[in-house]
């Protein structure tokens, strides 16, 4: 039986370990973040109380019966609408404009909660909208007045 011999490892040179103590930074203190004014709770629920709050003005329309002064009641939808955008994403103002619709349209215009879309269904429409991209307008338009302050 013979013993076969491995020939030994040629050394390696000494490299001292850099990893094996890391370098320690001070501790540096930063003032504490603020959230943006963008970044509020009421930004967040402005779309959702503004539902409720068209169920709610439609619920006071329907008791006190003056649901049959439409174009009064439109102008109380987009001062809504235009209310609910100015806290809103300026992405929902759409979506806000859309819901204050079928409120009016399905309870105002057309009293049985139906959604149609004849003429005067596309003329609120058009106004809603209108009045959405009014009050995301202005929102943006502080937004940025509050970024850049002038002088």
């Amino acid at each position: 039986m013979t013993i076969l011999h491995r020939p030994a490892p040629a050394a390696r040179p000494y490299r001292p370990r850099t990893t094996q103590f890391p370098r320690v930074r001070p501790t540096v203190t930063h003032p504490a973040r603020q959230a943006p004014p963008d970044r509020t709770l009421a930004r967040d629920l402005a779309l959702p109380l503004g539902a409720v709050g068209a169920a709610l003005l439609v619920t006071a329309l329907m008791l006190t019966g003056e649901t049959a002064h439409a174009s009064a009641v439109l102008a109380l939808f987009a001062l809504l609408t235009v209310a609910v955008t100015l806290r809103a994403r300026p992405v929902l103002a759409p979506v806000a404009a859309l819901v204050s619709w079928m409120f009016y349209d399905g309870f105002v215009l057309h009293q049985r909660s139906e959604l149609a879309f004849q003429p005067q269904d596309r003329m609120s429409l058009l106004v809603l909208l209108l009045a959405g991209a009014v009050g995301a307008g202005c929102a943006a338009a502080v937004r940025a007045a509050r970024r850049h302050p002038a002088g």
